[in-house]
């Protein structure tokens, strides 16, 4: 084990080596060393599923098992981890690394430090081995991307240079490099793998690439500083988040048009990360400042209710049986857990330093 990961062990109350090696084990659905040479018990049941938390300060990774909200293991990734996505198989995990400095709204970006290029790129975690097997250089200051549906492309956000990277998996080579507007961030993928919506914070916009000929086919308009987007399990709509115009924007996707806009109310409302139940019936949305996550109706476009979880939630993931959700609360370096049905907080799980990213994992 290397320095950095007994440094991030002792951080996250794992003991150095053994309990990491433990840890990654129940992870990976396998049972620790010692208890399957000695114990004849059955192995108790593996987690239902396993949530994923990319902690953009600590540049870790946090795995807590489903069911008892444990936090089996904290895995060093690199610089600045923000979007997470998984492979179509279910092997590997996509994370996006920048060696740009962090630069809230309002900072004088001059006075921040050079970016390190070096350290760009989009990690591969294997989910076997319990680590990054490879960094993939896809365009500079990766921020978030979505996985083609054959798994063998990947569709990158590069923050800085206002353009979105396809990549080639398998060889590095960037296929095309795709103008989308300035400061593009929420990268998604369509249930049927045929469009990635790119949302770009400062132009206002989303652009519509075509995975069939990697070119952007469409452009259309949204509120101010648009952050993610999601896609109902059908296809047919798009949920696009507004952060500073307070809104949830309603997409045709056949036609790439905006056709309702949902406006949120509150103090401080800023809409973030948006996921859509597994049935299409509901959309939930994180909002930032606002501290809340907010519960829309698909077939009304209506607020619906409402839930109080960490200070600032971004990143938001819903289980495989829409049953609960997880919001990755940035300043509280913590993880909220919600019953989805009830719209209450049942858990808060301990993560890194600004959690970002949610990704889940049902069993195999």
């Amino acid at each position: 084990m290397t320095a950095e990961m007994n440094d991030v062990s002792r951080r996250h109350g794992l003991r150095p080596g053994v309990t990491l090696v433990l840890a990654l084990a129940v992870a990976c659905g396998g049972a620790p060393p010692e208890e399957a040479a000695s114990d004849p018990a059955p192995a108790a049941a593996p987690p239902p599923y396993h949530v994923y938390v990319t902690n953009e300060y600590s540049g870790d990774l946090t795995v807590i098992a489903g069911g008892t909200n444990e936090v089996l293991a904290t895995v060093p990734l690199g610089q600045r981890p923000r979007g997470i996505k998984v492979s179509p198989d279910g092997s590997q995990l996509f994370v996006a690394l920048s060696g740009s400095p962090p630069a809230p709204p309002g900072i004088d970006v001059s006075t921040l430090p050079p970016p390190d290029r070096s350290a760009d790129g989009i990690g591969v975690f294997d989910r076997a081995a319990g680590e990054v097997v490879q960094v993939v250089h896809a365009g500079t200051d990766p921020e978030q991307l979505a996985v083609s549906a054959d798994g063998t492309r990947l569709y990158v956000a590069n923050e800085d240079a206002g353009e979105a990277s396809v990549v080639d998996i398998a060889t590095g080579e960037v296929l095309a490099a795709l103008p989308v507007g300035g400061e593009p961030e929420g990268v998604r993928i369509s249930p049927d793998g045929s469009v990635v919506y790119v949302t770009s914070e400062e132009d206002n916009q989303v652009s519509a690439i075509d995975t069939a000929t990697n070119e952007v086919v469409a452009v259309f308009e949204v509120g101010a500083r648009p952050r993610a987007s999601a896609f109902t399990p059908d296809g047919s709509r798009a949920y696009v988040t507004a952060e500073n115009g307070a809104t949830v924007h309603v997409v045709d996707t056949a036609t790439h048009e905006v056709i309702h806009t949902i406006e949120l109310t509150g103090e401080v409302v800023r809409p973030m990360g948006v996921v859509v139940s597994p049935d299409g019936s509901r959309v939930y949305v994180t909002t930032g400042r606002g501290r809340m996550v907010v519960a829309i109706d698909a077939a009304t476009n209506e607020p619906v209710a409402s839930v109080e979880v960490g200070t600032r939630p971004w990143g938001i993931g819903i289980t495989p049986d829409g049953r609960y959700l997880y919001t990755a609360n940035g300043p509280s370096n913590d993880v909220s857990v919600v019953d989805a049905e009830s719209m209450t907080v049942v858990a808060t799980v301990p993560a890194g330093e600004r959690p970002w990213g949610i990704a889940i994992i049902g069993a195999e």
